[in-house]
């Protein structure tokens, strides 16, 4: 079992930067690829990001590419997503989310999720 609790939205301006923290507790989570999905208002949750376990393989969603950066540090059980850029566009709910392997960017892949943090851009 692995728990997951995001920090870091907030309010900001167009253009802006923020970054996101995921962190993690429970076993395996340095064996895990992780996560980021996002779901604006009265749609779907969307894939936004994903870091294998080394952090040597990253992917990203074609909106986010270029602003966008995960990482993470497994000697702090932590994932982050650096976002730079910001748009309107942009604003959601983000979602952590863990799993045991990586490549898969559907949610039906992450056994395990988050509560959220909302990130709203707006001026």
């Amino acid at each position: 079992q692995v728990q997951l609790v995001e920090s870091g939205g907030r309010l900001v301006q167009p253009g802006g930067s923020m970054r996101l923290s995921c962190a993690a507790s429970g076993r395996t989570f340095s064996g895990s690829a992780m996560g980021w999905f996002r779901q604006a208002p009265g749609k779907e949750r969307d894939f936004v990001a994903s870091i294998s376990w080394s952090g040597g393989r990253t992917s990203y969603a074609d909106s986010v590419k270029g602003r966008f950066t995960i990482s993470r540090d497994n000697a702090k059980n932590t994932v982050y997503l650096q976002m730079n850029s910001l748009k309107p566009e942009d604003t959601a709910v983000y979602y952590c989310a863990a799993a045991p392997t990586y490549g898969c960017r559907s949610i039906t892949c992450m056994p395990y999720w988050g509560k959220g943090t909302l990130v709203t851009v707006s001026t």
